[in-house]
């Protein structure tokens, strides 16, 4: 079975974090992390690859140079080899031009092997629109089993659980398809020495949009379908109420509550 992982490079959510003159986040790769959720969705691969037996787990991003951290974690962990698509192009690339770079890049993978499973984290911290999934999903031609909770594989077909706020869904598919995994999925495994040495012996495939049969004009800030018209730090807030607790705050915080019928 050969499972492709769409992983993404982010800015630390700890980090201080700038726009540039775009209006986009500035990147400077100095802060940079493998996106935290698609941690769960390398376990989650690395688990179906074990249980499958003979396996071969593959690590695909889309960004600039810096963007090899992402893959190069997926490897630490176990992951067996990573295809990182550099290309200035892309740049500016809104979730449809993403969504194309990777569909194409997960075509390239399927002429080389059968892909059966493509698997994602259910968001980007950076972005957190939760949209990727399914663009890809729809782009590839793929059944989608989303924000899933557990995920397992039989007789070529993949079995989910997705956890709703009332009810619990348990959804079949046959494949390939394509899986995104929530944080409840899994604990990802932190790389240990070995599995740190090891990831320097496995290859990191680098493509661009040639390589892939992707024109420059369809992605990127010339292909985008959306325009950044204006981005500006959140304002400090000024309504804010300090309390100096001197045995009275409860009694204070209850009036404030009472006064704005917030209670």
């Amino acid at each position: 079975m050969k499972i492709v992982v769409c992983v993404k490079h982010v800015p630390d959510i700890q980090s201080d974090r700038s726009l540039g003159p775009d209006g986009r986040v500035v990147r400077d790769g100095g802060d940079g992390t493998l996106n935290e959720l698609d941690e769960n969705a390398v376990e989650a691969a690395l688990v179906l690859a074990a249980a499958a037996g003979e396996s071969e787990v593959v690590a695909l991003t889309v960004g600039p140079a810096e963007a090899a951290d992402a893959v190069r974690r997926a490897l630490q962990m176990g992951a067996d080899g990573a295809v990182h698509v550099l290309d200035d192009a892309v740049a500016g690339s809104d979730v449809f031009g993403t969504t194309a770079v990777l569909a194409a890049a997960v075509r390239h993978l399927d002429a080389q092997g059968h892909v059966d499973l493509v698997l994602t984290g259910m968001a980007a911290l950076d972005g957190l629109t939760s949209l990727l999934p399914a663009a890809l999903a729809a782009e590839l031609d793929l059944p989608q089993l989303t924000m899933v909770a557990e995920v397992a594989v039989e007789d070529a077909v993949v079995r989910v659980r997705r956890e709703l706020d009332s009810a619990s869904e348990e959804l079949t598919a046959p494949l390939p398809a394509l899986v995104s995994v929530t944080d409840q999925a899994n604990s990802p495994r932190y790389p240990n020495f070995k599995g740190i040495m090891a990831a320097r012996a496995k290859p990191v495939t680098v493509l661009g949009l040639a390589d892939l049969g992707v024109d420059p004009a369809t992605v990127g800030a010339a292909g985008s379908r959306t325009r950044i018209v204006e981005a500006a730090p959140r304002p400090p807030r000024e309504d804010r109420v300090l309390i100096t607790d001197d045995g009275t705050a409860g009694t204070q915080l209850a009036r404030y509550l009472v006064d704005r019928k917030l209670v």
